[in-house]
């Protein structure tokens, strides 16, 4: 029998911050057993390991990355060439991206799609970190998204890919609108898919049990994305107060992915962006914040994704860069924090993974409390997990 108990000063449970420790963290065969008042370690048997955590939470969620990209490869050249690498490769970049997750504290992760079907590889394999993965993301010809989605021409393509994609899927990812034109400060191209054929896909992907997420940005995107009544909006620059409102009442959930703007803004050397390009991220990056910050004023659920994977956004980290945004945007540190823990899981029907009787263990140690310094979430010290 597997018996070890974890005493630790105060804890997040995944919705609140319990402070009034110390506490003593009981698991037996995988699940929580207890969670008694005091350090009561002295009065358990010796079948039980004992164990000190400064401070406990529910292992990370990443929302929104690519396993099979190296975000912290700067190279535009090496990697574009390395989209043409051998499955042997790409697999071998995503363990190291799982091995980065879990550094950071990240329990479960969610790929964002690869056409090279490394995501489903990989969630196939790794067992300290879950990985929800949705195969293939949907995108019309010729438009953007061709490393990580299949073309769909007509609503008969679009029943056949999905029915195809969703024999392995945990979820439909579907490539709304194109990237944002940094130097114009705008979203490129028009969105892929009419509301009504986006409208088409949500109820597919429903029917298939899937949940649809969409990669989008600007007004017009983001309002036929609404209007679809999809799960969850995906990037989502540019958003919108009515759209907002929207979400709120539709129950839309929303990952602002602020990391990949910001590493533009941060190193503009890289790109060769000039000072004029320069000022147009920072107002599309002080921008999203306010969104942000309404967004949670309206009750939207916001949830921490850092499109990891992405120029100059590097898995495990990324993530936990992302949460400081968050809490830049006003956003409270317990709601950062359910941001990343619970709400995911709740919104993807995931298991759960509370500090709480009857849960599966699966909870993290940091160094100390980050309700006292949030720079602790960047000092985990042990994983444990079922």
């Amino acid at each position: 029998m597997n018996r070890y108990a974890v005493a630790t000063d105060s804890y997040f449970d995944g919705e609140r911050h319990r402070c009034d420790g110390p506490y003593t963290v009981v698991v037996e065969n995988g699940r929580i057993a207890e969670i008694a008042d005091g350090d009561i370690r002295a009065e358990l048997g010796d079948e039980f390991s004992l164990r000190e955590g400064a401070f406990l939470m529910p292992g990370l969620v990443e929302a929104h990355c690519h396993l099979f990209l190296d975000g912290g490869q700067l190279d535009v050249g090496v990697r574009s060439k390395y989209l043409n690498s051998s499955e042997a490769e790409m697999l071998s970049v995503a363990r190291a991206n799982i091995a980065a997750n879990l550094a950071a504290g990240v329990t479960l992760a969610m790929d964002a799609g690869d056409r090279y079907g490394i995501n489903h590889l990989i969630r196939r394999e790794s067992k300290l970190v879950t990985v929800r993965s949705p195969g293939l993301a949907l995108r019309r010809p010729g438009r953007y998204g061709g490393f990580m989605a299949r073309e769909v021409a007509d609503r008969q393509e679009i029943a056949a890919a999905i029915q195809e994609i969703g024999d392995a899927a945990d979820d439909l990812k579907v490539i709304q609108t194109g990237i944002i034109d940094f130097e114009a400060g705008t979203v490129k191209g028009e969105p892929q898919f009419e509301v009504e054929e986006l409208r088409y896909i949500v109820r597919l992907a429903r029917e298939r049990g899937l949940r649809a997420f969409v990669h989008c940005s600007g007004v017009a995107g983001i309002e036929s994305a609404v209007a679809a009544g999809v799960d969850s909006i995906e990037h989502g620059f540019f958003m919108t107060r009515d759209a907002l409102k929207a979400m709120a009442d539709q129950g839309i959930s929303w990952v602002p992915t602020f990391s990949p703007v910001h590493f533009q803004w941060l190193r503009p050397e890289i790109a060769g962006w000039d000072q004029q390009t320069v000022a147009k991220l920072r107002r599309i990056l002080e921008a999203h914040e306010e969104q942000v910050a309404l967004a949670a004023q309206l009750g939207v659920d916001l949830i921490a994704g850092s499109d990891a994977g992405s120029h100059g956004v590097p898995h495990g980290e990324s993530l936990l860069a992302e949460l400081d945004f968050l809490r830049q945007a006003g956003l409270s540190l317990e709601a950062v924090l359910r941001s990343a823990t619970s709400l995911p899981r709740r919104r993807w029907r995931a298991e759960p993974a509370g500090l709480a009787p009857g849960l599966k263990a699966d909870f993290i140690a940091l160094a100390g409390s980050p309700f006292d310094d949030p720079r602790h979430l960047r000092r985990v010290t042990a994983v444990f997990r079922e």
